[in-house]
């Protein structure tokens, strides 16, 4: 049969799902695999849960699409009210929209636009600074603020690009330097990046809080957090934190900025918001961005079809009521120490694994030719993908990412299953990801 929908890469191999069922997904011919990575961070309730399709069935009989310019809808106003009570306080603004690349893009926006209207068109400010080593998204604007070489280096000639600072790679520390006694040299970075651009030119600073693939859920230490929200406060600046893997409990935590206790003024999420069951982003903004707006022009100058629509509404509400019923965020905090020590184990024992990292259901594996030296594979061998297929043949998905060492070397991988994950369940995911390592490393070395 020819094939009319083209696949990401002609040169995969794909595994054909033919349907699944809380952490598993079923091949064609009927083979069970544990959905470890929850596709991209995103099924964090499991897969086919009744309540979440019978809700969105609903909202589909009654009412599918009611375009966001002429109408408002009860039941967005009720997700967007769920949503803003997972928030840190005083984020209490919610926009919907179809995903992560359009969360991201509407943050940045409304951060240019909170300064046109504060300063009544004349403000100077414009400029977003991102991170080495990230990513937020695959549209022109979100590519130009992230890091990951390997997604923008085909297109950097057509996007303006936005300067970065150095993101918390303590594995691999780009001043040569070790925590804690670094002093948060990648943190102070941000003030004199800021002070050589101009404060006056700076609209906002975005970064993941727990950087996702590109990395391998690499964790800010201690302190870093709190420093670059004093910093961007000092120089009026915003601060983005883009949670679109992170939020919704993926961390154990409602957001994992709430792990530092940090107040972001923009929270751009999506993935977890409708857990898959309906494409699903949002920015969480601070009133008083909303605030010069408001008196101002009075609207957005932004939007897409689908942005505030009744079935992601819909798919939002079902599965925030169905986290809190099933105890979701709480049963990460009570499972996650079966990751946290059998990756352990696991870099212990495997050569080929220089270092895990993560929080809650949200870890990080990253490979290595030489344990001592750190030293990468070279690119040629694939070792992240050599991980995958073999982890794939014991019936265990992951999420491999690579570049990440000089923006063509290095292999990492996450492992992120779905928020309901039992502690069963989870002993026999590393398990199984202990014997698919333990086959790679034999075909690697």
């Amino acid at each position: 049969m020819s094939q009319h929908a083209f696949p990401r890469n002609f040169k995969t191999n794909y595994l054909k799902a033919s349907h699944g069922k809380g952490i598993y997904i079923f091949d064609a011919d009927g083979k069970k695999y544990i959905d470890g990575c929850s596709g991209a961070l995103i099924s964090n309730i499991g897969h086919a849960v009744p309540e979440v399709a019978e809700a969105v069935a609903a909202q589909f009989g009654k009412l599918e699409f009611a375009h966001p310019s002429r109408w408002q809808c009860d039941i967005v106003e009720e997700a967007a009210a769920l949503v803003a009570g997972l928030a840190p306080e005083g984020l209490d603004n919610v926009w919907f929209v179809s995903g992560g690349s359009e969360a991201v893009e509407s943050a940045i926006k409304l951060a240019r636009q909170y300064f046109y209207e504060r300063d009544g068109g004349a403000t100077s400010k414009y400029v977003t600074i991102g991170r080495w080593n990230s990513y937020h998204g695959s549209t022109i604007g979100t590519m130009a603020v992230a890091g990951s070489m390997a997604r923008r280096s085909v297109f950097s000639p057509i996007f303006a690009e936005s300067p970065k600072i150095a993101a918390t790679y303590c594995y691999r520390c780009p001043f040569g330097l070790e925590h804690p006694s670094c002093g948060l040299r990648c943190g102070h970075q941000l003030e004199s990046e800021i002070r050589r651009i101009g404060a006056q030119y700076v609209t906002s600073f975005i970064a993941e809080p727990i950087v996702g693939s590109t990395v391998g859920a690499l964790t800010a230490p201690d302190g870093y957090w709190p420093l670059v929200r004093e910093i961007c406060d000092k120089y009026d600046v915003l601060l983005i934190a883009d949670e679109v893997m992170t939020g919704c409990g993926r961390t154990g935590r409602n957001f994992a900025v709430d792990h530092w206790n940090v107040v972001p003024d923009i929270i751009a999420t999506a993935k977890g918001l409708a857990a898959g069951y309906v494409p699903t982003g949002a920015i969480i903004a601070k009133d008083a961005l909303l605030e010069p707006i408001r008196n101002g022009s009075g609207a957005f100058m932004h939007g897409h079809t689908y942005n505030g629509n009744p079935i992601s509404a819909a798919a939002v509400i079902a599965v925030m009521k169905y986290m809190k019923e099933h105890k979701v965020i709480e049963n990460v905090r009570g499972v996650e120490h079966i990751f946290a020590e059998g990756l352990r184990k696991i870099e212990s024992e495997n050569p080929i694994v220089g270092e895990t990292r993560g929080k809650g259901f949200m870890w990080g594996v990253e490979l290595v030719r030489d344990k001592r030296t750190k030293a990468p594979f070279e690119k040629k061998s694939g070792a992240a993908n050599v991980a995958t297929r073999e982890c794939i043949d014991q019936g265990l998905i992951i999420y491999p990412g690579n570049g990440m060492v000089d923006g063509v070397e290095g292999d990492n991988f996450l492992i992120a299953p779905p928020l309901v994950t039992t502690e069963v369940q989870a002993r026999e995911i590393v398990e199984k990801l202990s014997a698919g390592l333990a086959s790679a490393a034999k075909k690697l070395l």
